[in-house]
Formats: C-alpha cells, structure tokens, sequence
C-alpha cells in the first residue's frame, strides 16, 4: 500500500477488502497512471472458477471520475461478496460456476482530479478506434479538436489510453477467454430514469446477439416485475465515437464460439438534481447523489441489480434462447426496440 492509497480513499478500501478475502480475491496490477505528481495503479480484482467452459462476468465503475457513484456501486457490491465469503455457502457453490472479475476504478487519476476525462484529458468512452458512419451529436458523440473541449477522443492516429487499454486487456483475458459473459459498466448523469443501455453506441443497427439480449431482458422483467429500468440500446438516445463496449463486442463476435453480452447501468442523475436542486452548483451533484441517505437508497436499489447480474451470468446455459427460439426473440426485439426496416 503506497501513498497513492492515501490520496485515493477508494484504493486503500480495495487494499484492504483483498487482505480480507484473503486467497479467495486474485488483485492484479495492471498499470500505473500518473496524475500531477501522485501515480495511481488500475486494478483488477478477480474470483470464482476460472474454467473457460464455464461463463464469467465483469463489473467496472469509475470510467468518469467526476461520476463517483459508479465506482462506489461497484466497490460496495465488491465488498459485499468479501463479507458474504466468511459466511455464505450458496456463495462459495456459486463460485464454483463462474468467474468474476471487478475494475472498480478503472480512471483512478479522473476520480482524483475530479474530472470526467483522464488525467492527459481524454474521454475513455470515446476513445476506442470506432467510427460511427453516421452524424453523431456536436462534442457529445466524441471530438479531437481539443482535451480542452468535453468527450476528447484522444488524436488520430494515437494508441489508446492507457487506462483503456487495461480495462479491454481485462475483457480480452478474463471475459473473452470464456465461452459466455456478460459485463456491466457502472455510469450516471443521463435523464430521469435508470437504464440499461446495450450496444451499439455508433450505429442504429442491432446487435448479432439481439436475440439473446432480448431473453435476457425478458428473464429481467420476469424475475423483478416491479423494476423501474428503461432497457434498450444506446442509440436510441444518442450516437457516439469510439465506444469501447462497440469495440470489445465487435472483438468478442470476430472470436468463434464466443459470446459477450455487454451492458451499460446509466444511473438517472437528473432526478438527484429534481430532489434537489442546489445540487446543480457542484462539479459532483450532476452526477452523484450528494445527501447521505439518498445515496444509501441508489446504492440498495442496484446492488440488487448487480447481484442479478451475476447470478444471470452463472446460469446462462439455462436463459439462453435455443437456435428454434432466435426468430421470435429477434422478432419481439426490433418490434420493442427498432423499426421494422432495421433488419433490411
């Protein structure tokens, strides 16, 4: 533990919730980024059987660091599983189905600068080398004139980012190695509801595995009738550059006999600003919730989603449509989330 840790409060916790798990967690290091005079490391955090024959899932937070609740959801769900090893059973059965693997603060220099973007400035979710082939939003859909300017890309011609590079070496070795994942990356600061966003973000068209993402959404609303998330794809709100979630699906379906399904939780955090508007004059109240106890009540609402998630991934064989069941899944998709000319 360095004085990294003591700049960065959530580090020291990680470290500490590793010491507790003790050889239950593996912590791996995956670089060091450097913010102003302070170097940060980007951690993975992982458990569970590491059986490529078996599914796995990921959990990433703090993509933006002005967004702090992702990575305090994420880093809360983390340390619930550490506290749940000493005791649960059913736990320990369930890690013998899958594989977990947690990069709770994956912009550690972003979340201790207090900024959306990276410590050289650059937006991480717009940074990945995808184009959108149509008009996407000034600024918003991801711009290379200036780190000065929100949702840099990053130049052309540039490697990634190294923080983006560790979260999709992360994916690559610990998702794309297994046969069937699922990933959910953790965000706030987009409307009045909470969604749950799947790819893409640069083009309207839909997925390869739409029907899967649609059995999914429907064991969803099965299993939690009462939910109150709005499900769909991104680009029903807004297209983008450079998303890395377009990038490693894209990956993951050029690798036979590989399926990732990933997800994006867009915490609402308008209505944090609705419940109180003083909110709107701080950095942080446009995407966090700043009272106490309504961020307990965020964190208990999607700890129960997160806890879904992973029990969903351990039991994909079982959801999963047969290849009989793809049309009408795929049917019921475009008619809930496309237009009917999507497919053409």
């Amino acid at each position: 533990m360095g004085s990294d840790a003591a700049v960065l409060p959530e580090l020291r916790s990680l470290d500490l919730l590793v010491e507790q798990a003790g050889s239950h967690v593996q912590r791996r290091h995956l670089c060091d980024v450097r913010a102003g005079q302070v170097e940060f490391p980007v951690l993975a955090l992982t458990l569970g059987n590491p059986d490529p024959a078996l599914p796995a899932v990921g959990f990433f937070g703090g993509v933006h660091g002005l967004e702090r609740i992702g990575a305090e959801l994420v880093q809360a769900f983390f340390a619930s599983l550490v506290s749940r090893l000493r005791w649960d059973s059913s736990l320990h059965r369930l890690l013998e189905t899958v594989r977990i693997v947690f990069m709770p603060l994956v912009n550690p220099g972003g979340l201790w600068r207090g900024t959306r973007a990276n410590p050289r400035g650059v937006d991480l979710m717009r940074n990945a080398p995808v184009e959108s082939a149509h008009p996407v939003p000034f600024l918003l859909g991801g711009q290379r004139l200036s780190a000065r300017l929100p949702w840099f890309r990053g130049l052309a011609g540039e490697p990634m980012e190294q923080e983006s590079q560790a979260l999709c070496d992360c994916v690559r070795e610990e998702l794309l190695s297994h046969q069937l994942s699922l990933a959910v990356d953790c965000h706030s600061g987009f409307g009045l509801r909470d969604r749950i966003w799947f790819p893409f973000a640069h083009t309207a068209q839909p997925i390869t595995h739409l029907a899967e993402m649609h059995a999914f959404s429907e064991v969803l609303d099965q299993t939690h009738a009462q939910h109150r998330y709005v499900f769909e794809p991104q680009s029903r709100q807004y297209q983008t550059h450079g998303d890395l979630w377009d990038f490693l699906y894209a990956e993951a379906c050029a690798k036979p006999g590989r399926m990732l399904l990933p997800l994006t939780l867009e915490m609402g955090s308008w209505l944090w600003i609705k419940k109180n508007p003083r909110q709107i004059f701080s950095r942080y109240g446009m995407f966090n919730p700043l009272i106490a106890h309504r961020q307990q009540r965020v964190l208990r609402r999607h700890l129960a989603w997160l806890d879904f998630v992973l029990r969903a991934a351990a039991s994909m064989p079982r959801w999963l449509p047969s290849p009989a069941q793809r049309a009408e899944h795929e049917r019921r998709a475009v008619a809930r989330w496309y237009r009917a000319e999507a497919l053409a």
